[in-house]
């Protein structure tokens, strides 16, 4: 699958996703949806970079829910669909669609 076409799928995923979050009574605000090409070492292979992640701010009831497991919830939704979910190494807000081997 070409990287435009995967890019087109990770969106409708995404839009999956937050009604499927809004449907469990939480509400969100996008977080980092795309990194930049100059961005530390340490982010080098981040698919922020390619259009293929995102981070979710979440709510619930007006309150920031910062933990991984306040996530969960989305997190194993979104591995339903296909998708890899930052949760399983400690980042529980990040969304992502493996690319050529890249989380």
């Amino acid at each position: 699958m070409s990287l435009r076409a995967k890019q087109s799928r990770f969106a409708y995923m995404v839009a999956q996703l937050i009604v499927h979050a809004y449907g469990l009574g939480y509400e969100v605000t996008l977080g980092h949806a795309m990194r930049c090409q100059d961005c530390p070492v340490g982010l080098a292979n981040s698919n922020h970079k390619i259009k293929l992640a995102i981070d979710l701010n979440l709510f619930k009831d007006g309150e920031y829910l910062t933990r991984t497991d306040d996530y969960r919830p989305l997190g194993e939704f979104w591995k339903a669909i296909g998708g890899t979910w930052g949760g399983d190494f400690d980042d529980g807000n990040h969304f992502s669609l493996s690319h050529n081997g890249v989380a």
